[in-house]
């Protein structure tokens, strides 16, 4: 996706009262006080693509890619509302995370809300930490003999499959950066390193988390709908056969590179 080309549209499920998008990384799902410059909004591509005003029901971060669901009408968007609130949802998410993470586990961890300088800057400042609860599974792991940090002679990291219970800001983000396993291509949460090794290894500039699944009673008829896109396809790299010899960087490269500060840099 590029600043002068609009994001190309991929609709994976549809009906009379719904639709959902694949949504690329980097895409803002609505205007905001925060979407300053910008001009391509989810929403809006999605409008014209199919000739009619939508409602978004949930919410995706612009780094993440994946499943956005709009309701067609506003009565079915306030349907949708509490079928979220309710807990009705299933929501699975991939992503790939620095180290070995157990085989699986829950993270019951509560977050306090995370706010905005400029759009949460009338929202209370002192909330109490909320319930916040993350189921995770891991599905591949990898070790590359390269030294991102100085302290190691490779590199671990581990491709998860995440289901958040709870519905907070930055959930997955903030658990897996409690266990130590941030997220690769996080900004705020993860590890800088990490992040530049992957731009430069393999030429991965974006945060390495999807939504690749979503079910929910539907909010006319009641029956389930299941909604799945694939993992994308960039998540699978450092775990092929092949990884370990990709020659963007040596291995002394990043040694050196690795002494250098901790920097996070924007990754969309």
């Amino acid at each position: 996706m590029t600043a002068t080309e609009a994001p190309i549209i991929d609709i994976c499920y549809e009906d009379d009262s719904l639709v959902a998008i694949n949504k690329p990384a980097g895409l803002l799902v609505h205007r905001s006080a925060l979407a300053r410059g910008e001009k391509w909004f989810a929403m809006q591509l999605l409008r014209d693509h199919i000739n009619q005003h939508v409602f978004p029901v949930h919410r995706l971060d612009r780094p993440t890619s994946g499943i956005l669901l709009f309701a067609k009408s506003a009565e079915i968007a306030r349907k949708m509302t509490t079928i979220f609130t309710d807990r009705e949802a299933r929501k699975i998410y991939h992503a790939v995370v620095r180290g070995f993470v157990s085989d699986h586990g829950r993270v019951d961890y509560p977050l306090k809300e995370e706010l905005d300088k400029i759009a949460d800057k009338m929202a209370d400042q002192n909330k109490d930490a909320q319930e916040a609860v993350t189921d995770f599974l891991r599905i591949d792991q990898v070790e590359l003999p390269y030294p991102v940090s100085k302290r190691h002679a490779t590199s671990r990291y581990s491709l998860v499959q995440l289901s958040p219970k709870t519905g907070r800001k930055h959930q997955l983000r903030r658990h897996m950066a409690h266990l130590r396993h941030p997220i690769v291509g996080d900004t705020n949460h993860g590890d800088g390193r990490h992040n530049r090794f992957f731009r430069e290894h393999f030429g991965i500039h974006r945060l390495l988390l999807a939504a690749t699944s979503l079910s929910f009673p539907h909010p006319e008829t009641g029956s389930m709908v299941y909604i799945d896109v694939p993992v994308p396809s960039d998540f699978y790299l450092p775990f092929q056969k092949d990884a370990i010899e990709i020659e963007s960087k040596t291995a002394g490269e990043l040694t050196e590179q690795s002494k250098e500060p901790n920097k996070n840099s924007q990754s969309i």
